[in-house]
């Protein structure tokens, strides 16, 4: 029998049962929708990320007190870094273009009867650059504030908007832990970032923040949340983490277990890829279980189409049809289930992923490869699950079938 005739044959015979047909392409069509929209959302979330981490500044390393087994163990940061850490950093470290030490606490920040609880960041003029911030109105901190510890406080957007609304901020004064501080800026709005929101905070000299709001703790001088530092350009990163580390060692007396932590900003993408690329590959995984429920789906309503149709089949072979006609027909109609299903699947995954991407911060992408695999799997899972019936059917003794019709 001609090939088209045997699919058009097959066409025909799941459009008279249309009902039966969708019921049996659906696990088909779920399956292939949630690999789609898995792969396209896990793949937004890794751009996503890379995006965040991208906007801390260029060439950026982030040194953090504690090695990661003693903040694993500790419920309170350590306290290992001070402000003498950073400024021989600035010094003697080569291949690094600025150091922004800074000093993070939440508190309540007020103006009038308004009241916000945000993150108040201590440090230096160099966290502009560093960190890429941008001012959008007045001035950034500078020397003359950190020496002569001014009551001076730049804002993120959303905190002079919660604290100000219309009115412009600058020249007013606030309140932080019953403390006045004039606003003398507000930066660019810049967004959340892991779930901390850049725009909410306030920018205060770090020796108005040491000796005023969280008071000096290590005898040692004052402890530092953070170190920023940003290296010459993307080939001097390593040499600057290596140096830097060295330079703490010495200065710290270590002879065994670091107490502090070198990021840049490619370990730490290397690690949220991993994470989400592991998420991506789970989520796809089980999301691939709904193809495999549906194949067998179709495995079982094939092989109940051969029962009802022992007759056709007896009738069919009775004229001459051979075993392998009779074979190729319920294959075709497992693989057009499983393709149609496939390609309606792929659409709605499509689909999601572009709404995803419209009504969330997710720049979600539709993966060709994704797109190439589902396709590929829905055939194959037709072709697999359509054997056993089509075996059945082409096997059937033309006398008994026409006989047991």
């Amino acid at each position: 029998m001609d090939i088209v005739e045997s699919v058009k044959m097959a066409t025909t015979t799941l459009l008279a049962n249309k009902l039966r047909s969708s019921l049996t392409m659906l696990g088909i069509i779920i399956g292939n929708a949630s690999v789609i929209a898995m792969i396209g959302i896990g793949e937004g979330a890794q751009k996503l990320a890379t995006e965040q981490f991208q906007s801390l500044g260029p060439n950026v390393l982030f040194i953090i007190p504690g090695s990661p087994e003693s903040r694993n163990r500790n419920i309170e940061t350590p306290k290992t870094l001070v402000l003498e850490d950073a400024k021989a950093i600035a010094r003697q470290v080569r291949s690094i273009i600025s150091v922004a030490p800074d000093i993070t606490n939440r508190a309540t920040i007020t103006y009038r009867n308004k009241n916000s609880k945000s993150s108040v960041i201590g440090t230096t003029p160099e966290y502009l650059s560093v960190r890429s911030f941008e001012i959008a109105q007045g001035r950034f901190l500078n020397e003359l504030d950190i020496k002569r510890n001014n009551p001076v406080v730049v804002l993120g957007p959303d905190l002079a908007k919660k604290l100000f609304g219309n009115q412009n901020p600058i020249n007013q004064q606030i309140q932080i832990k019953n403390v006045t501080f004039q606003v003398i800026g507000v930066t660019v709005a810049k967004g959340a970032f892991l779930g901390s929101n850049n725009d909410d905070v306030a920018f205060i000299p770090i020796s108005t923040m040491s000796s005023r709001i969280v008071g000096i703790t290590s005898p040692y001088g004052i402890d530092l949340s953070m170190i920023s530092v940003s290296a010459k350009d993307a080939n001097s990163i390593r040499a600057a983490e290596f140096q830097i580390k060295n330079l703490l060692r010495l200065r710290h007396k270590i002879t065994q277990e670091d107490d502090f932590t070198v990021r840049t900003q490619k370990n730490i993408l290397d690690i949220i890829g991993t994470v989400t690329n592991a998420l991506t590959t789970m989520l796809a995984a089980i999301a691939g279980i709904s193809l495999l429920v549906g194949g067998i789906g179709i495995m079982n309503i094939m092989l109940v189409s051969v029962t009802e149709r022992t007759q056709e089949i007896g009738l069919r072979k009775a004229i001459g049809a051979t075993q392998q006609d009779i074979l190729l027909q319920f294959m075709i109609e497992a693989v057009i289930l499983s393709v149609a299903g496939g390609c309606i699947g792929i659409t709605l995954g499509g689909a999601g992923v572009v709404i995803v991407s419209i009504v969330t911060p997710l720049q979600s992408t539709i993966s060709l490869v994704a797109v190439t695999l589902a396709a590929g799997v829905s055939g194959g899972i037709g072709l697999f699950f359509g054997v056993v019936p089509a075996r059945r059917a082409a096997q059937l003794d033309p006398i008994v079938a026409l006989r047991s019709a």
